[in-house]
């Protein structure tokens, strides 16, 4: 059986309460994501403000596991 694809996941919010973020503002993040390995997998806007949210996932590598293990493991 293959093995269960592991995921870690990072939030972003850009932009504030009065201005939305620019265009180039958020080509800028995305791309500097991208360089890190990060993949968008969902954006929403925050509700009452001009904040937009952004969900990215990224393989979780054994290295990241051992530091993110729970005590005990």
């Amino acid at each position: 059986m293959a093995d269960t694809a592991q995921w870690e996941y990072h939030v972003i919010s850009v932009g504030g309460f009065w201005s939305a973020p620019s265009e180039e503002q958020m080509e800028t993040m995305l791309n500097e994501l991208g360089q890190d390995g990060w993949e968008i997998v969902s954006s929403f806007p925050a509700h009452n403000s001009s904040k937009v949210t952004f969900v990215a996932r990224r393989p979780l590598t054994r290295a990241i596991r051992r530091q993110r293990s729970w005590p005990g493991d």
